[in-house]
């Protein structure tokens, strides 16, 4: 976890349903903390068999509303924190010559919608990474598995960032900007459950063949 002080919830939920589940540390934008949360479970385990890339976050704004600021910062997370982890385990995985990487795109990463560009463009450069990524770690026993989940009743719309711009009453895409709330409020309402996609990950990393992608 990035912040370790939100832990409580799910190490309560471990120790109720008594799951072997160990937390540490680790912040996708922070190369540090990557490297050091690796190490650690290498020095204990001596191999990584699983990698689910999840980190990620939605920015919301017409793109002229989008600053060049607003724009780095989303692709850190959700393009550049996937490639940082992914790299620092790919070496263990090599030398053990097994392994799986998941990676959480969207059904977003197949088609746009207004509002979500960017957002959007991080999850197309997700799936084009993941499919070329796939042909290159085939020889070495490892497998890349995409995860399209579509509009899933999840923390991350709590946390959508908004660009400053498309804030101001005066944007040029403030109808467009209320049009697109008032669409997800109802999407929201009828969005799938995350077991729905937990389901969905179990079933591709216990496939002896998965699919390179899923929809879910």
């Amino acid at each position: 976890m990035r912040n370790l002080k939100k832990s409580e919830n799910i190490k309560s939920i471990a120790a109720k349903e008594n799951l072997p589940i160990r937390i540490t540390q680790l912040d996708v934008i922070d190369s540090v903390s990557i490297n050091n949360a690796v190490q650690a479970i290498l020095s204990e385990t001596g191999r990584i068999d699983l990698l689910v890339n999840n980190a990620g976050y939605v920015l919301d704004g017409a793109f002229e509303d989008l600053s060049i600021d607003e724009i780095k910062s989303q692709y850190e997370t959700n393009v550049f924190g996937l490639i940082r982890t992914t790299q620092v385990v790919l070496p263990a995985m090599r030398k053990q010559r097994s392994g799986i990487i998941v990676n959480i795109s969207s059904g977003a990463g197949r088609f746009g919608y207004p509002g979500g560009s960017v957002y959007i463009s991080t999850k197309f450069a997700v799936e084009g990474l993941s499919e070329s990524m796939a042909y290159e770690l085939e020889p070495f026993g490892i497998k890349v598995i995409i995860i399209e989940p579509g509009v899933i009743r999840t923390n991350i719309f709590n946390s959508v960032v908004v660009a400053k711009k498309y804030l101001d009453p005066n944007s040029p895409y403030s109808q467009l900007k209320q049009k697109m709330a008032s669409s997800f409020e109802g999407m929201i309402k009828n969005a799938s459950s995350p077991e729905l996609v937990a389901k969905v990950v179990l079933e591709a990393v216990t496939n002896q063949n998965p699919n390179l992608r899923y929809l879910s």
